[in-house]
């Protein structure tokens, strides 16, 4: 099955030995890469022997996978450009990945350093790995690099630390996730499954449907579900917005068609008011977020 090697790019605004410093210091280096938890040099018996060193990343409930890396060459052109070299591998059972190698390359330019990473690697358990690397893994690690060159690179510009970057993603992740599980019950529960909730008698009071309230409430019911799994896989700051419009609509169309609803235990009022502060929370976070889109993930 043939793979293509992952590629990374990204530019980043600051001088050489701030960039080196920040990706080849191991106790900096595990702050914002989220493919490590842990990065830890090992002592050399000779300074001109390959640098070696231990690498884990936490994988959840007490999982810890391990591996061991080599430095095995650091060059310098004249112009500039540093590349280092290295291979890593695992001897975990569970590690997706035995053994791989890969560059970091930095090059100066006028505006800054362009920072490029290119690393491959082979897998375990046989075909069943070499598919799961191809449609999952593969193109999480691409994702996963990319968001920590683009928080290395907010890091550096901007003086936002990683875990800035990581709670503002995990706090946009968390309400997408309860936004888009709201939006898919209300789609589904009141307006397809059980439809004599109170949903069609709103519609009929409304006066607007002529009859047609149960396929109109069927086609919004759909389009609940639609927006919802939108706001779970798709987060983008738009969405956030059209959420807030659409419960404002909805908002002042439950007043003028049954304004004593408001007056009901969790009314449109009070679960509305709780989606909008959700969105309003996610929007202040999308400008501490990494995006792994800001980076060059396919070789020219």
């Amino acid at each position: 099955m043939k793979r293509r090697p992952l590629y990374i790019e990204t530019k980043i605004k600051c001088d050489f030995d701030t960039l080196w410093t920040n990706t080849q210091e191991p106790s900096i280096h595990q702050q914002w890469d989220l493919r490590f938890t842990e990065i830890e040099y090992l002592p050399k018996n000779d300074p001109t022997d390959p640098q070696k060193f231990l690498y884990s990343t936490k994988v959840g409930l007490g999982i810890k996978v391990d591996g061991i890396g080599e430095s095995v060459a650091t060059k310098t052109k004249d112009n500039g450009e540093s590349t280092s070299v290295l291979k890593f591998s695992s001897d975990s059972k569970i590690s997706l990945i035995k053994q791989g190698s890969g560059y970091w390359k930095y090059v100066p330019e006028a505006d800054g350093i362009k920072f490029f990473t290119g690393y491959d690697y082979e897998t375990r358990w046989g075909l069943f790995g070499k598919i799961i690397d191809k449609f999952v893994f593969r193109p999480l690690m691409i994702w996963a690099t990319a968001w920590s060159f683009d928080c290395l690179k907010n890091w550096i510009e901007k003086g936002l630390h990683p875990k800035q970057a990581l709670n503002a993603q995990i706090s946009v992740l968390l309400v997408n996730l309860t936004l888009g599980i709201i939006w898919i019950y209300q789609g589904l529960i009141p307006k397809i499954l059980f439809t004599d909730t109170g949903e069609i008698e709103i519609l009929r009071q409304s006066g607007l449907f002529n009859g047609n309230e149960d396929n109109i409430l069927t086609i919004i019911g759909i389009a609940e579900i639609a927006f919802g799994v939108a706001l779970i896989f798709i987060h983008r700051k738009v969405l956030q917005y059209l959420n807030i419009l659409g419960l404002c609509l909805l908002s002042v169309g439950a007043i003028f068609s049954d304004l004593m609803i408001f007056t009901l235990p969790f009314n449109p009022f009070s679960l509305n008011i709780s989606m909008i502060a959700l969105s309003i929370i996610a929007i202040l976070n999308f400008s501490n977020l990494p995006k792994a889109s800001n980076c060059i993930t396919k070789q020219k």
